[in-house]
């Protein structure tokens, strides 16, 4: 016959596991709302225009160091990867514009 202290550490056993079942079942329900209704925080059009200047002066390779325009939009990028607000891209210059992917003779 089983004692009193056995018959209280199987009782334990039983609401721990019970518990831990429960909370298995908790942790992997499914969330009643879907998560894509959150709007993003970055509006599209102003990281297109500076994700397209940054190819560009991706293209332009050891050259960019000395673009002026460049050196502004790869500053902007680091504004913006820090959590600053966006400013802005300065305007270009007439006759600057480049090619915003690289050529197929570009050796790399």
């Amino acid at each position: 016959m089983l004692g009193r202290s056995e018959i209280f550490r199987a009782a334990a056993i039983v609401v721990l596991i019970a518990a831990f079942i429960a909370t298995l079942f908790a942790i992997n329900r499914r969330p009643s709302t879907p998560a894509a209704e959150i709007a993003p925080a970055v509006s599209p059009p102003a990281s297109d225009d500076l994700t397209a200047e940054l190819r560009r002066c991706s293209a332009l390779g050891p050259q960019d160091a000395e673009d002026a325009r460049c050196v502004a939009v790869w500053e902007e990028n680091r504004r913006r990867f820090f959590g600053r607000p966006a400013r802005p891209l300065p305007l270009s210059p007439p006759g600057a514009v480049a090619p915003a992917t690289p050529s197929s003779g570009d050796a790399r």
